[in-house]
């Protein structure tokens, strides 16, 4: 079986991504390559003329439940467990640098 797609165009591909891929792992990448082209040539030479196309092979509907208001928890009583409040709100940890 010759490779599909040799080792050359596995190496351009890398540079196009700008990926530093050395000569060992070209070498490993054109192999599993070539086998994922090969079984996709497999897959593309089925005939499925006989088979509807579909979006899922399962038959599928969402499933809901009737919004319906219910009670909630005591604002006052999860604050009270909380381990930082600020303004009548959770205190949480700056993130991405912002200043406290």
């Amino acid at each position: 079986m010759s490779q599909p797609i040799s080792r050359d165009e596995v190496a351009h591909v890398a540079k196009l991504a700008l990926l530093d891929v050395s000569d060992a792992d070209i070498d490993r990448f054109t192999g599993q390559l070539a086998a994922v082209l090969e079984h996709a040539r497999d897959v593309e030479a089925l005939d499925v003329s006989s088979v509807e196309p579909t979006h899922h092979p399962f038959g599928l509907t969402n499933v809901m439940r009737p919004d319906v208001v219910a009670d909630s928890l005591d604002r006052s009583e999860v604050l009270a467990q909380a381990p930082a409040v600020e303004d009548d709100r959770f205190k949480v940890p700056p993130a991405l640098g912002e200043e406290q």
